[in-house]
C-alpha cells in the first residue's frame, strides 16, 4: 500500500478534527468526498496515516518497527538518525519543518501524559509502550526541537547471552554470578548507551526466585526475567509545583515493602556536583 499524498492525509485530518467524527475507514471516505477520484487502498492508505499518526510515533513509527533498532534521534527537521547496535545511521525519513517536529514531540509527550510547551520545555518519561522519550523544544535546544526514543530490550538478556556476544571472558561472567549470590551491594556505571541497564536487568534475572525485588528509577526501564518484581517510577510536580515523587522518597517506601533487593536506577548526579556518570545501584536488604 503506497503512502497517501501529504494533501489527503491534511484533508481527511481537518474534516475530522471539523466533524468530530470517528476514526473509521468510512469517516476518511466521507472527508476525501470531493477531492476527486479516490480508491479503496488509497483510503485505507489515508485511515492507516492517521491511525500511525494518533497513536504512535507518527513518520517515525516505521523506524521503531525495524529489527535491531535501539534508538531514533530527531534533530529538528534537519535530520533523523537510528541506531541499530553499530552507531548512529542516517535514516530515510524526513519532517519537513520544525514545526512538524514540535507537533510531533508534544503529540509524543501528551501519549505519556506531561505538557510539552514553551513554560515546560523539556520532557523525560516512559511511553504506554515502554519507549524512553526525551524530548526539547526549541529554541532551547537548536537547530530545532529534538527528540530522542529509546527503545525498550523485545527481550530479556541471559548472562549467556552476554557471554555469547563477547561483552565479557568467561571467568567474568563467573565472578558476577558469585556477586549476586553473596547478595553484595554492588554499582553498575558508564557514560550513555554502554549497556547498564542490559547489564544490571540481566544480573537480576539471576536472583533466586524466592526474592523479592523492589526497583527505583525516575523513568522505569529495568525489565529482568524474574517472577517477583515491583517498580517504583519517580513522577516530576505538576504546573503548581505540587505532587513530586523524587527518588529518595520512593526509595523509603521500598523498605516498607519487604524487599529483599532495592534496586536504584539511574542515579544522575548533577553536573555542578561531579562529572561522574550515571549509575545504577543495586542493595541487598
Amino acid at each position: 500500500m503506497s503512502d497517501p499524498s501529504a494533501a489527503l492525509v491534511e484533508r481527511a485530518r481537518a474534516h475530522l478534527a471539523a466533524s468530530a467524527a470517528p476514526l473509521s475507514p468510512h469517516a476518511v471516505a466521507e472527508a476525501l468526498r470531493g477531492a476527486g477520484p479516490v480508491g479503496h487502498d488509497t483510503v485505507l492508505a489515508v485511515h492507516a496515516r492517521l491511525v500511525r499518526d494518533v497513536d504512535g510515533a507518527g513518520p517515525l513509527q516505521a523506524l521503531l518497527a525495524l529489527p535491531g533498532v535501539t534508538d531514533v534521534l530527531v534533530n529538528g527537521a534537519s535530520g533523523v538518525f537510528l541506531d541499530r547496535g553499530h552507531g548512529l545511521e542516517p535514516a530515510d525519513v524526513h519532517l519537513p519543518d520544525e514545526e512538524s517536529v514540535r507537533r510531533l514531540a508534544q503529540r509524543l509527550a501528551s501519549l505519556g501524559g506531561r505538557r510539552l510547551d514553551d513554560a515546560s520545555p523539556c520532557v523525560d518519561l516512559r511511553l504506554p509502550d515502554g519507549t524512553r522519550l526525551h524530548a526539547v523544544l526549541a529554541p532551547v535546544a537548536r537547530p530545532g526541537t529534538t527528540i530522542s526514543l529509546r527503545l525498550p530490550p523485545r527481550r530479556p538478556f541471559t548472562l549467556p547471552d552476554l557471554l555469547a556476544a563477547g561483552h565479557a571472558p568467561p571467568q567474568v561472567g563467573r565472578l558476577l554470578e558469585a556477586l549476586v549470590a553473596s547478595r553484595a551491594a554492588f554499582l553498575v556505571t558508564g557514560g550513555t548507551g554502554t549497556g547498564k541497564t542490559t547489564v544490571l536487568a540481566t544480573l537480576l534475572g539471576l536472583v533466586p526466585t524466592t526474592e523479592r525485588i523492589v526497583i527505583v528509577e525516575d523513568a522505569a526501564e529495568l525489565a529482568p526475567a524474574h517472577p517477583h518484581v515491583v517498580s517504583l517510577e519517580a513522577r516530576p510536580a505538576n504546573l503548581e509545583g505540587s505532587g513530586a515523587l523524587p527518588l529518595h522518597t520512593l526509595v523509603r517506601q521500598a523498605l516498607r515493602m519487604r524487599p529483599d533487593r532495592i534496586v536504584v536506577g539511574e542515579v544522575r548526579i548533577p553536573a555542578g556536583v561531579s562529572r561522574a556518570p550515571d549509575r545504577k545501584l543495586a542493595l541487598p536488604r
